[in-house]
């Protein structure tokens, strides 16, 4: 059996199964979706939201990229977050990154990925400037790349509450709270890192006028 073959046998057993437990289940999702939670999360395939949270289908909203960016510019990610918070209706966005990231130790090297990559990872890199004193007094490698990865967890939450999206919609409706978690692979558990409650000061700055 070729690979894709499996996964197709997989996918068979797997909803038999599911009837077998509740007939009525893939009826149920067919009419509604109403999940609470936007998940914001690496594309790393030993980090999957659904199973590290024991969620069913309809429970999370998911939007995963490589080393779980909130990037102003990207049009993918924020269709996703517009959609979520506005249509949706979310009342927590979680953003969640993992120890080990291997977006993460690239974005520390200087080697050259090629364009599409090396863009990506800059906005790595900018985190990297800003804490560099922090990260550099890290003697232990593992230890330095574990933290960068929680500080880029902070800084893509912060990235989120920066939007007018967002803001607008604490400002109408005081939703929803930003969280920043990171999951560590080798044990499993989730740590979480930073919290925002909806209306949450930030630098004025960022901050948008008659929303």
């Amino acid at each position: 059996m070729k690979p894709y073959e499996v996964l197709l046998n997989d996918n068979r057993h797997w909803a038999a199964r599911k009837l077998a437990e509740d007939p009525t289940f893939f009826e149920r999702l067919l009419h509604v979706q109403t999940p609470e939670f936007l998940w914001i999360g690496c594309s790393d395939s030993r980090v999957p939201p659904d199973q590290i949270t024991q969620t069913e289908p309809g429970e999370i909203f998911i939007h995963r990229n490589v080393a779980n960016l909130v990037v102003n510019t990207d049009v993918n990610l924020m269709s996703v977050v517009d959609y979520a918070v506005n249509h949706l209706k979310i009342k927590h966005v979680v953003v969640c990154g993992h120890y080990g990231c291997g977006g993460i130790k690239a974005a520390m090297s200087n080697e050259d990925f090629n364009q599409v990559l090396n863009m990506w990872l800059r906005n790595i890199k900018d985190i990297y400037r800003i804490h560099r004193k922090e990260l550099e007094s890290i003697k232990d490698e593992e230890k330095r790349v574990n933290r960068m990865v929680e500080l880029n967890v902070k800084e893509q939450v912060f990235n989120l509450a920066k939007t007018a999206l967002i803001q607008r919609a604490w400002s109408s409706e005081q939703r929803p709270d930003l969280h920043g978690w990171v999951y560590d692979l080798h044990d499993g558990l989730i740590k979480p890192i930073v919290e925002m409650k909806a209306g949450t000061d930030i630098d004025p700055l960022y901050e948008f006028e008659d929303l």
